[in-house]
């Protein structure tokens, strides 16, 4: 008898750490065209962030008792910060009681955050919204337990920002859901409604919504009948949110495979069971990123609420502006909003990235 053949042996592949001299040249100087853009690069970073360092922190001017004060120095007046933030986080909202939307605004946050912790995905998420809601329009509106009424006319700011923004997701979601499930419903009726409202509803910019809920909709109540302008502006956005949360979520649903549907129907599964405990959780887990991508453009897209004279962070920040012994400083002020808005953007997306690996979403090599 022959003796067996040896299995060949299989060498893993060699690794080795690049020096800094290699990397540099293998990753920034590949070829000409990478070489060029990595010299323009740095050129403009020598240009840029000595003269921005130098504007923010080493000529700013931090303390001042008036505009003029600021003029003379050839960096950023922070001094305007210190003097309006209140008006600018806070808009008219009383002065004496702008605590109740500072702590509205830390009850609005601690809310994203529980709901960010998985241990909360559960039936008690819900009771604690509800709660958290409603204190935080106790607060905002007070009229009871001692709190001076405050009518939304006069609510401004970031408090307002985030109202808008936390409630439009929390209601543009459900509803994204049940049209996304509409859309891919055999019943004709119910999906002539959703693929209309859809496609209706993204082929408008939602500055058009925004006008039509503000200008237009009170023409078509019955007399005597109104709707808070803060409530028509709030609809708007849940409306306009959901047609898009609706077709990102139904890309997920298109992704999950057919032996998914078809396991589920031999558990003798129904529908809703079928789709809340199979289904729909792995497509939402498919569209994390793009979901997130659509609720960061939703806070942003808040600002735009300006138009209809409702006073956000934006048009708080405008009116800081016309102060007359402190005008001219408006690029110190948008740099401040800027940086809310990125806080609360950077903060959604590294998220969303955690969560992503969290879930193990995608191929994993």
């Amino acid at each position: 008898m022959s003796e067996p053949t040896p299995a060949p042996t299989i060498h893993a592949p060699a690794t080795s750490n690049p020096t800094p001299l290699v990397w540099v040249k293998t990753q920034l100087f590949s070829t000409p065209a990478n070489a060029l853009l990595t010299i323009l690069s740095v050129w403009l970073l020598i240009m840029a962030v000595p003269a921005l360092l130098d504007w923010v922190f080493l000529q700013a001017k931090y303390s001042a008792q008036s505009g003029q004060e600021c003029r003379e120095v050839e960096g950023a007046c922070w001094a305007f910060i210190a003097e309006k933030h209140r008006l600018i986080l806070f808009g008219t909202y009383p002065y004496e009681q702008q605590w109740r939307p500072l702590v509205s605004i830390f009850l609005l946050v601690a809310l994203v955050l529980l709901s960010a912790w998985r241990k909360l995905w559960n039936i008690w998420l819900f009771p604690i919204w509800i709660v958290g809601l409603s204190v935080v329009a106790l607060l905002m509106w007070g009229g009871v337990l001692g709190l001076t009424y405050v009518e939304n006319t006069l609510w401004g700011g970031l408090p307002l920002t985030l109202i808008l923004a936390t409630f439009g997701v929390a209601l543009a979601f459900p509803l994204g859901v049940v049209l996304a499930l509409g859309r891919r419903s055999e019943l004709p009726a119910i999906k002539i409604i959703c693929v209309v409202y859809i496609e209706l509803i993204r082929g408008v910019p939602l500055i058009s919504l925004l006008f039509m809920s503000s200008v237009m909709l009170p023409l078509f109540l019955p007399e005597g009948l109104t709707i808070d302008k803060l409530l028509r502006a709030l609809i708007a956005i849940v409306l306009f949110a959901a047609a898009y949360v609706a077709e990102t979520v139904r890309g997920g649903l298109q992704a999950i495979s057919k032996g998914q549907y078809e396991g589920a129907d031999s558990l003798g599964l129904s529908y809703w069971q079928k789709t809340r405990l199979i289904i729909l959780p792995q497509a939402l887990k498919i569209v994390i990123a793009p979901l997130v991508g659509i609720f960061i453009s939703l806070f942003k897209d808040t600002s735009l609420v300006v138009i209809i004279g409702i006073f956000d962070l934006t048009l708080a920040a405008k009116a800081a502006l016309t102060d007359p012994a402190w005008q001219g400083f408006s690029m110190e002020v948008y740099v401040f909003i800027a940086a809310i808005y990125f806080i609360f953007c950077y903060s959604m997306s590294k998220y969303s990235q955690a969560l992503e690996k969290r879930l193990a979403v995608g191929q994993q090599h």
